[in-house]
């Protein structure tokens, strides 16, 4: 019995601190199924989305999903920590709990008691080892426990750090393509100011996002369910934007360059597939988000703001290609973390996040 509490119990220490190793420091996607935290996030994910779907308040609903992200991290950090102290424990009632208390013989309860002060490095001095196995396990538990709290104070400000990066120029894009974002909305805002040069800028740009939330959410795959701190805006939704309209673009609109698009377009479908594949989305092979009459009001919906789009039926495939090649995993996405897809175009018009106020629900005006 000694031996398989010996076992399980350096089983349990390896197991977590590799665990944390791979979540925290490793800066890459760990392909190997079987994980603790992985279990730990779509076990709790699962549990949250049921609880967050008895919710009739679309608010109510996203302030209680909103919760999840940051205290998903917090979770974690305390089944580590009880993962490391119930490890640290076994061994030590393995080792024969050479430990001196005031109550008599020591306990499998003592064992406990010293594995949690010496792993917080509380040090009260109640129960003291006494057995030269004993001191040294309590000596490698405090050293332990002391980096151990040392690298998890330093990776939450990091996951912190990564969200607002990824937030602020979400932030920028309700100005650019509405709230929630539509593809169309841009480019027809941009034609009807006469500044379609802005587009290419615009694009790169993205293109740079992309390639931010792909590294940062591969390195912290946590932060994907932090969730935007404003209504009708995800990071989900912009990166279908993104693809939308690099799409459009690369079909055909006239006198618009598609370079840019195509690079663009490149690194946004880069990162929604990668992280379809890191959350684990369940993907979704017959997602079909334009079909044949709504792209055609879509490409009236351009016209009217005095942009060519092509017609042709060539264009159509294309256009069909492109969106197979990104559409099955930004629904995947949107779905396994309850953020609304992106839409194409807005049937009629809506104020942006920016033309509201929360107290007054007035309306700003240039």
């Amino acid at each position: 019995m000694h031996l398989i509490s010996c076992v399980l119990g350096v089983l349990l220490i390896s197991t977590v601190l590799w665990d944390a190793f791979e979540t925290v420091v490793l800066p890459r996607t760990v392909t190997r199924g079987l994980r603790l935290s992985r279990v730990y996030f779509r076990g709790t994910w699962r549990s949250w989305c049921r609880a967050a779907r008895l919710f009739a308040s679309e608010g109510r609903r996203e302030r209680f999903l909103a919760v999840y992200g940051p205290l998903s991290l917090l979770g974690l950090t305390m089944v580590w920590a009880c993962a490391l102290i119930v490890g640290f424990a076994g061994v030590q009632w393995c080792a024969g709990s050479e430990l001196r208390t005031t109550a008599g013989p020591a306990r499998f309860i003592d064992d406990l008691y010293m594995s949690g002060t010496t792993f917080f490095t509380l040090g009260l001095g109640d129960v003291q080892p006494t057995g030269r196995v004993a001191q040294i396990l309590t000596v490698a538990e405090s050293g332990t426990g002391f980096a151990f709290l040392a690298v998890v104070i330093a990776y939450l400000p990091v996951v912190h750090q990564s969200f607002s990066r990824r937030e602020v120029r979400l932030t920028l894009l309700d100005a650019w393509a509405g709230s929630p974002p539509a593809a169309a909305e841009v480019l027809t805002r941009l034609a009807r100011a006469g500044e379609l040069k802005a587009l290419e800028p615009f694009l790169k740009d993205w293109e740079h996002w992309c390639s931010e939330i792909l590294e940062s959410h591969i390195s912290y795959p946590a932060v994907a369910f932090f969730r935007s701190q404003h209504q009708r805006q995800s990071w989900v939704s912009a990166l279908g934007t993104v693809l939308d309209l690099s799409a459009l673009v690369i079909v055909g609109i006239e006198g618009l360059a598609k370079w840019q698009a195509r690079v663009t377009f490149a690194i946004a479908r880069h990162a929604a597939v990668d992280l379809t594949q890191v959350l684990h989305a369940d993907f979704d092979n017959v997602a079909d988000r334009l079909p044949p009459q709504e792209l055609e009001q879509l490409r009236r919906h351009l016209e009217h703001a005095g942009l060519r789009p092509d017609r042709s039926a060539e264009a159509d495939a294309q256009l069909l290609e492109l969106r197979r090649l990104y559409e099955p995993y930004v629904v995947g996405l949107s779905r396994t973390l309850m953020m609304p897809v992106s839409s194409w175009w807005r049937p009629a018009p809506r104020r942006d996040n920016w033309q509201t106020s929360p107290k007054r629900q007035g309306e700003a005006h240039l």
